[in-house]
């Protein structure tokens, strides 16, 4: 169980008030997760993130900050993020005890992050379609507002809960493979690679994108390459690019 726990990351982007990453220090630490990642938080170190970690400041002390998501992501083969609000375009979405089974059935795997956004505007587009799924906490609809540490709360207690479970769970979407999926940096590579070619052959008009590339992100998202699979997907973006010199 704690070899899983240790493989999963809380990823904080641009928090506002240090408060609040204490807070979710300690609900972390209550529910055993000991990963916590900061992207360019406000203000950090402070002493507001330590009153309200009590007994759980070594997390704190022992906190990754960094200046970009992607460096938050390096080596994740499984990304989720949260997300409040219904997109224009629908992405794979879980409920917190559906995050936590397949959370509890990677993580032992691979690394996992899950991302959680700002307190006033939660995680940008941009920042989601880095994401495998999302995941909705489904409130009342007559005050759906969570406080940042509240909303890690429960997605840390369905993750305990599912790994006290697991003798029950069964397998889901990953079973042993033969390669390794693909790392969040290498797709990143693959996207930047995918686009520059769709423009070399017009596919892509760089003046009017449209949603092209947030589409494909959500396919290839969702089939969730090897590394196999994508160096060969590479591959072939290759040749395109000889073939149209």
């Amino acid at each position: 169980m704690a070899a899983s726990m240790d493989n999963i990351r809380i990823v904080l982007v641009n928090t506002s008030h240090p408060g609040n990453i204490g807070g979710v220090a300690r609900a972390m630490k209550n529910m055993g997760l000991s990963r916590l990642y900061l992207v360019k938080p406000k203000r950090f170190p402070a002493e507001d993130a330590v009153w309200r970690a009590a007994s759980a400041r070594e997390l704190l002390d022992h906190a990754v900050v960094t200046e970009t998501l992607d460096e938050a992501l390096e080596g994740c083969g499984l990304i989720i993020g949260t997300s409040a609000r219904e997109r224009r375009i629908p992405w794979p979405l879980l409920d917190p005890r559906q995050c936590a089974r397949q959370v509890q059935e990677e993580s032992s795997q691979h690394p996992v992050a899950l991302l959680f956004g700002r307190e006033d505007r939660g995680l940008t587009n941009a920042e989601l379609r880095k994401c495998h799924y999302h995941v909705h906490i489904p409130t009342s609809e007559d005050y759906s507002s969570l406080n940042l540490a509240a909303a890690v709360q429960v997605i840390a207690y369905e993750l305990r809960m599912a790994l006290i479970e697991q003798g029950s769970v069964d397998r889901g979407l990953v079973r042993d493979w033969d390669v390794e999926p693909a790392s969040n940096m290498e797709m990143e590579y693959f996207y930047e690679h995918l686009e520059a070619v769709l423009m070399q052959i017009d596919f892509i008009d760089p003046v009017t994108p449209r949603q092209s590339m947030t589409r494909l992100r959500r396919l290839f998202n969702r089939v969730r390459m090897d590394r196999m699979e994508l160096a060969m997907l590479r591959g072939v973006l290759t040749n395109v690019e000889k073939v149209c010199k």
